[in-house]
């Protein structure tokens, strides 16, 4: 019997690695966390003027925003975790953040839909209108099958870096409250260098790894205790 010398030839070498490529590229575009957010530029509906306008990433540079994306005007869940967020944009300001909200819905249809809809009475906010899906597949919250967006909201620092994703499919809403309590936490984290708990809130307790790393480790129930956690 001959032996089987067969060896694999330049061109399968070279597609082999592209495959192994893509597949850590696919792997690494799953979130957009400790990464720069992408460049957009997209007609809205900004209901705090009543009037159509642009806008675009670079109006954001330099300020903690938060894009918030939804799945579509004229629906069910929709309307409600809009005007929660409507509902907290004082507070949101107080801390110097921005919010946008986005569908695939065109402009037009952002300005009916809070005309119409009782829930989005005294709506302040700007909704982005992305109808072609460009800036929905940039932050990679789109659904292809039906051109909408999962609720995909990303919490930007003034750096442009995303430091907090939350994703879900359509059918449940997301709590503003802990998104507050989310913007505080990283604010602080950022502004202090120490590290924020499960469930933190201003006045609890902090982890100041910036200056006790070494006697933290391993002991950290000696700064923080599960009551206090979960009080």
């Amino acid at each position: 019997m001959a032996c089987d010398n067969t060896k694999v030839v330049p061109q399968e070498e070279d597609r082999d690695e592209k495959i192994i490529n893509i597949k850590k590229e696919n792997m690494m575009s799953s979130t957009l966390v400790l990464r720069k957010t992408p460049e957009f530029t997209m007609e809205a509906y900004d209901a705090a003027t009543g009037h159509y306008t642009t806008v675009s990433s670079d109006d954001y540079k330099g300020k903690w925003h938060v894009v918030c994306f939804y799945p579509a005007d004229f629906t069910f869940v929709c309307p409600t975790e809009l005007a929660a967020m409507n509902a907290k944009v004082d507070e949101f300001k107080k801390m110097g953040v921005e919010v946008l909200a986005v569908s695939t819905d065109t402009k037009f249809s952002h300005k009916r839909f809070v005309e119409t809809e009782p829930l989005l009475k005294d709506f302040k906010l700007t909704i982005g209108a992305d109808p072609k899906g460009e800036v929905t597949r940039a932050f990679g919250v789109m659904i292809e099958e039906e051109g909408i967006a999962l609720r995909g909201r990303f919490l930007i620092n003034p750096a442009g870096i995303c430091v907090a994703q939350e994703v879900q499919a359509p059918s449940v809403g997301r709590n503003v409250n802990e998104f507050l309590r989310q913007v505080e936490a990283w604010q602080h984290a950022e502004n202090t260098g120490e590290v924020c708990p499960a469930n933190w809130r201003p006045g609890k307790t902090t982890l100041p790894v910036n200056s006790e790393v070494e006697k933290m480790t391993g002991r950290v129930g000696d700064y923080v205790t599960i009551e206090e956690i979960l009080s």
